[in-house]
């Protein structure tokens, strides 16, 4: 695989912008392909088999774009999908998880951590186990906050009712005495500014997404496919369902500009009867 081939990033919807942000910033010199699935968000409250099946699925797209590897910009999927694609892909591949939950324990003092995540990666206990392997004697406080990622596709970041639901979580695992608190869902961090206000400066709020891009370039770095030299063309982004929202909320949140482009492709999957349809998206400038 060329050095100048593309990374794949995908998320079940627009989470997963908060690790292609991160990306850009520590690999300035790769261009990203980005898969959306805005159609069947949120994977929180999926099976574990159809997180893998949706996630085989993603993968397939991302290997027909010549992806050279791949980051799973979802902490369910990460959590569910992860070992299962290891094992066949060729290309490889990371999740969010792992280097979260390294960074958690590396700021903690109290030993109390908090994690919050979607019901799925929460019952999954993967945070807990590699925080455990960690140091055993870290005490982890586990929340499930589902409408978070309904909030955030919603565009509802800066409002009331973000505020309240954002205590009626939060309270409980505050008055634990945690110092650290991972948000352990890619779409979280878009509602950092407003969890920061109500966590106070004593929680160190750990971002899987910077520690993913982080973690990423090492492993690019490992399989020598860093490319060092600038790529001229534009990064690409696929969602499989409301192309103009995620345009809107993707441009705002990255800083730049991004329009929809007219063609919209229908893809089958082999072995399965799935149909899904994605539209292109296109980053200005």
């Amino acid at each position: 695989m060329s050095s100048s081939a593309p990374i794949g990033v995908f998320d079940s919807g627009i989470g997963g912008t908060t690790v292609v942000k991160e990306l850009m910033a520590s690999l300035p010199n790769e261009r990203i392909i980005y898969f959306g699935d805005t159609a069947r968000v949120p994977y929180g409250n999926k099976s574990a088999g159809t997180v893998i099946m949706y996630s085989r699925q993603i993968v397939k797209f991302l290997l027909e774009k010549k992806v050279k590897a791949i980051v799973i910009a979802c902490n369910t999927a990460s959590a569910l999908a992860l070992e299962a694609l290891k094992s066949e892909l060729e290309v490889p591949i990371i999740g969010v998880v792992k280097p979260g939950a390294k960074a958690a324990a590396e700021v903690t003092k109290s030993n109390k951590i908090g994690v919050i995540a979607t019901h799925a990666t929460i019952n999954s206990g993967i945070y807990e186990d590699f925080l455990h392997k960690t140091d055993p004697d870290i005490q982890v406080f586990k929340k499930a906050c589902p409408l978070f990622v309904p909030l955030v596709e919603e565009g509802w970041v800066d409002d009331d009712i973000t505020r309240q639901i954002i205590h009626r979580y939060l309270d409980d695992l505050i008055e634990k005495g945690i110092d650290a608190l991972v948000l352990g869902c890619t779409h979280y961090p878009l509602l950092a500014d407003e969890i920061r206000k109500v966590t106070g400066d004593g929680i160190t709020l750990v971002n899987p997404a910077f520690e993913c891009a982080r973690e990423f370039r090492y492993l690019l770095e490992e399989n020598n496919l860093l490319c060092e030299i600038g790529q001229t063309g534009e990064h690409e982004f696929y969602v499989s369902d409301g192309p103009k929202a995620f345009a809107e909320l993707a441009g705002s949140f990255l800083g730049e500009g991004i329009v929809k482009r007219e063609n919209v492709k229908v893809y089958t999957f082999e072995n399965d009867d799935s149909v899904l349809k994605t539209y292109q998206i296109k980053r200005r400038g």
